[in-house]
């Protein structure tokens, strides 16, 4: 394919005009491309508790269990659909706005109504179908934003910018949940906390919009048509990007790790420790905003020294934090104990979400950005479902002595997490192949300008 040839930029070497940057940017511009992070996760935390609250009052408690895996899946499908296509196209798209932005104000702009639209659903039908829609929505943002680190970042500050996108998701996660927890003292009307964090996210996104300086031009489009530019997205040619394959594979593995601990933690009181209402309710508390503190906390220092020994050994190093961390607050025998293990698993995290965003940046073809970066949310919406799906398995195994295993209902909670430690090996040992690209060390003392 042929792409357009225009004079090199300050920014980009002489002729190469998708090539990474090389003008420093200074911090405001670095934190613009990633506050839209906290939006978007802000978004999917609120919906964490939505989903708790809204299934089992639609769906019947009977039905809770049997009714969010399904949910989940379809839910994940539209995003691993959705995501990479759009951000494949944006990589073409020609606007006075950019190629990002457009995708950008529209995919925001209706993640408002559609979140508004779950928090006041009546219906399981209405219930499912404002969350596609809010899938849909987000992924048409979220593909083509997932461009900008490898579109504007020079490659010394790309480790400081990852960073920031771990820090600012995790914050989002954070914020979403507290801001929906508001719909408690509403006597669980959540509609208003619902729009006020939807406006928050869309002022998040306005922000990037208006602020954000794009750089790289469109891709040609050769007079293909938009439908084959789309199917483009799914070509097997992404496959001869081998260290990109093998590190999406990692990622999947290791981020599912993490999510054992965070979908099963809730059953894991109940069950092993035998807590109540009120117990679960001051802990669920406690170890989220513990281990939440951890991920935003790690991701800085994890970069600086990814930047000094390579990304690949701080990667391991947070998978094997991670792994003792899920296997200490799965077999811990009391909740303080628990609590260290949270910990454990929140700096592992920041430390992965960091450096691994970088290194993805790094790999990717910077001409086809929005497609790669959105590639990656292979994992990303897998892992969680994954995780539902063989914790599910293990608990009921082993709560009811399923295929010759004795039957203990404590202690299938602290298997339904351990597993997660299986998932950390698998993914530091598909790190192995990746081949790191080379780059230049980032001097002592150098920061963005100002």
């Amino acid at each position: 394919m042929t792409t357009q040839v225009a004079p090199a930029t300050p920014e980009a070497p002489p002729g190469d005009v998708y090539a990474r940057p090389t003008r420093r940017l200074p911090w405001g511009q670095l934190v613009q491309i990633s506050i839209y992070w906290f939006g978007i996760n802000a978004i999917w935390g609120g919906w964490e508790v939505l989903n708790q609250e809204k299934v089992p009052a639609l769906f019947g408690e009977a039905m809770t269990g049997r009714a969010m895996f399904p949910i989940e899946l379809v839910a994940a499908l539209v995003a691993i659909a959705v995501q990479p296509t759009v951000g494949c196209i944006s990589d073409y798209t020609m606007s006075r706005w950019g190629r990002r932005k457009p995708y950008i104000a529209i995919g925001a702009t209706l993640d408002v109504v559609f979140l508004l639209g779950i928090a006041t659903a009546t219906t399981p039908l209405t219930f499912v179908a404002f969350l596609l829609a809010l899938q849909l929505s987000s992924n048409f943002a979220q593909g083509p934003f997932q461009g900008y680190i490898p579109d504007l970042v020079p490659e010394e500050q790309v480790g400081t910018a990852s960073a920031l996108v771990g820090m600012m998701s995790t914050l989002g996660v954070i914020g979403g949940v507290l801001f929906l927890s508001f719909g408690y003292r509403l006597g669980e009307d959540f509609t208003l906390p619902a729009l006020l964090l939807g406006l928050v996210e869309l002022a998040t996104a306005i922000g990037t919009v208006v602020f954000v300086r794009e750089g790289r031009q469109a891709k040609a489009r050769d007079g293909r048509s938009w439908w084959s530019i789309a199917r483009e997205a799914w070509g097997t040619d992404i496959l001869r990007e081998r260290s990109y394959t093998w590190l999406l594979a990692s990622r999947f593995f290791v981020m599912a790790g993490g999510a054992f601990l965070a979908n099963w933690a809730i059953i894991w009181m109940e069950r092993a420790l035998g807590f109540g209402a009120d117990e679960k309710a001051t802990w669920v508390t406690a170890i989220l905003g513990a281990t939440a503190v951890a991920t935003a906390l790690a991701t800085i220092p994890a970069a600086k020294a990814s930047d000094r020994v390579g990304r690949k050994p701080v990667i391991w190093a947070a998978c094997a934090i991670g792994a003792v961390g899920v296997a200490t607050f799965a077999f811990a025998p009391a909740i303080e104990v628990a609590l260290v293990g949270g910990l454990l698993v929140g700096i592992g995290s920041g430390m992965f979400l960091a450096v691994d965003w970088a290194l993805l940046s790094e790999l990717v073809p910077k001409a086809s950005s929005g497609r790669y970066m959105g590639m990656s949310n292979l994992a990303t919406a897998l892992q969680g479902v994954i995780a539902v799906l063989c914790g599910g398995l293990v608990l009921d195994i082993v709560a009811n002595g399923f295929l010759g295993v004795e039957a203990d209902v404590a202690a299938s909670a602290r298997w339904a997490i351990g597993i997660g430690v299986l998932f950390y090996a698998a993914g530091a040992l598909l790190l192995a192949p990746v081949r790191e690209p080379e780059r230049r060390r980032t001097a002592p003392g150098l920061v963005p300008s100002l």
